[in-house]
């Protein structure tokens, strides 16, 4: 079975988790557990409380990744009871009548996405959709997994703004979504980082976010090493894959190559000729080679990506 990252797994003990990196490691999926069904309903958990509970319930599904020199949790493929994929769910939705309003949302955005030549077999819908948990106030997510119509829906997301068929965030709207994502520099700063990049907007009054999940090009299957924090300045020379999970930003740097982003907070984070200050995690693989990690954790304390002005 192929597992691909922004999918979910299930293990059938009140457990759902997140996947987080394509393919397997050692035979287990690389996850994060993100659901825990506990007094007699399912919760989403925090990441201080999923390592807590499976600490001291299932020490198992803790694990060290060496190819990522991290800490996350994985669970064995013969303990998978469910395999939840975006773009099968998104099928399914679209071909069912539903009297939840969350889902009637998505069913109304994907029509207008549709209409306007967007090829939805090409998306998905992750996050709380995916795994039947949302509510009334839940955003829609949604993937895609081809970089050519990933930024085709982009620009038909400015576009569609433009004619008010979907709103930019207003001001309540991003003040949740930096507190939420605990952004390392001023809201105006982060504001003017997110409002360039066309991947969210409002719909029907709900939010909706659209990230990139396509092939990557032919693997990197380096091995690194953590060096300690580290914060440089240089200027992007390529963003082909800024969009992509990890993004990729290729610096002008005399020693360092690239930065690259796990967290969603910074991703299509820069332009090529744009200058950035990066703060993240020194690694170097086994030639010497080095790069700096942004999301080395969910919450990415201290790290970022940001254009000097």
């Amino acid at each position: 079975m192929l597992y691909r990252a922004k999918e979910f797994i299930d293990t059938g003990q009140g457990l759902l988790f997140a996947v987080v990196a394509d393919g397997v490691e050692q035979g287990k999926v690389l996850c994060f557990l993100r659901y825990l069904h506990f007094g007699g309903q399912w919760q989403k958990v925090t990441t201080d409380h999923a390592n807590e509970f499976l600490d001291r319930y299932y020490p198992e599904y803790l694990h060290y990744s060496p190819v990522l020199d991290a800490h996350l949790h994985a669970v064995d493929q013969e303990r998978v009871v469910g395999h939840y994929r975006p773009r099968v769910v998104l099928r399914e939705i679209l071909q069912q009548e539903s009297r939840d309003p969350v889902v009637n949302d998505l069913r109304a955005l994907s029509e207008l996405l549709r209409s306007n030549q967007l090829d939805l077999d090409q998306f998905g819908v992750t996050g709380s959709i995916l795994v039947g948990m949302q509510n009334h106030g839940s955003d829609i997510d949604l993937v895609c997994y081809d970089r050519d119509q990933f930024h085709r829906a982009r620009n038909v997301i400015q576009a569609l703004i433009a004619k008010d068929h979907c709103q930019t965030l207003n001001d309540d709207d991003w003040l949740s979504a930096y507190q939420r994502r605990a952004c390392d520099f001023a809201l105006d700063e982060y504001i003017w980082h997110e409002q360039r990049k066309y991947n969210k907007a409002i719909f029907n009054q709900r939010k909706f976010d659209l990230s990139l999940l396509a092939p990557r090009p032919v693997g990197d299957q380096r091995s690194f090493r953590k060096a300690g924090f580290v914060r440089v300045q240089s200027e992007v020379i390529d963003d082909n894959l800024g969009f992509d999970y990890p993004a990729e930003f290729v610096l002008n740097h005399p020693e360092i190559e690239a930065v690259v982003c796990f967290t969603a907070t910074y991703v299509g984070q820069a332009k090529v000729g744009e200058r950035v200050e990066v703060a993240g995690q020194l690694e170097i693989d086994d030639q010497g080679r080095r790069r700096v990690v942004v999301g080395s954790s969910r919450e990415a304390i201290g790290e970022y990506i940001r254009v000097l002005r």
